[in-house]
């Protein structure tokens, strides 16, 4: 590989920790980000849980976020798969992009290595989604332990403990997902190198800005903000 191709992994990967840096709780940035005002909802959505003894909608919404987090675990082993299977097929690929004029092939082990760094970030997405399907899965445990109404009226401070420790699983598990989400969308990006380090570069840039504006200037974020920070 060039020196260009060993620049282009180095910007992607200091773009994808850059955005996940910006994009978190911990963000130096005054504005919110969707990921963060979700946080918010997850917040609200649990305590308002406490308000009511029939409980078997915020159990299908659990079962709704577990069965997304599945998916795409399922989602990362087929993509994994393929990945091997595209290391079986180096010979006919080499043939393939010998005889395209826009794509610069590096040689065999060049197109081996980028197809392992293709495998490493769906094994890591899978490892995300697997986790956050964990997470979830004692959320909803957590969840069933929370006190019924009149217990948590005649205990507020116990009953506020136990919401607490299902919000904490609950933003937990939705972190990894996004992490595992964010890996997807960048593995887009990462494909870009398959035809050359520039193409790889701008296909990352693109993807995110794309994944910042979602994040900070969607219709999405202004939907569930308040009235004053709509504004932000």
């Amino acid at each position: 590989m060039t020196t260009m191709d060993y620049a282009a992994l180095v910007i992607f990967l200091v773009l994808w920790v850059s955005y996940a840096y910006v994009t978190t709780a911990r963000s130096p940035f005054p504005r919110t980000s969707l990921n963060q005002a979700m946080a918010e909802r997850r917040r609200q959505w649990i305590y308002n849980s406490m308000t009511r003894d029939l409980k078997m909608i915020d159990t299908q919404i659990m079962a709704g976020l577990q069965n997304g987090t599945a998916f795409f675990a399922s989602t990362s082993i087929f993509a994994i798969g393929g990945c091997f299977a595209l290391l079986g097929a180096t010979d006919r690929v080499e043939s393939v992009f010998r005889d395209m004029p826009f794509v610069y092939y590096g040689g065999r082990t060049a197109f081996e290595l980028k197809v392992i760094g293709l495998t490493f970030l769906f094994g890591y997405a899978f490892f995300k989604f697997g986790w956050s399907y964990r997470l979830f899965n004692y959320c909803t445990i957590l969840f069933g332990g929370m006190p019924m109404m009149h217990e948590a009226n005649a205990d507020r401070k116990a009953a506020e403990r136990a919401a607490e420790n299902v919000i904490r699983m609950n933003v937990i598990a939705a972190k990894n997902f996004n992490d595992g989400l964010r890996t997807f969308f960048l593995s887009i990006g990462y494909l870009g190198w398959f035809i050359n380090a520039y193409v790889f570069i701008m296909m990352t840039v693109v993807i995110i800005i794309a994944l910042l504006r979602r994040q900070f200037y969607s219709e999405a974020r202004l939907a569930i903000m308040d009235d004053h920070e709509t504004m932000s």
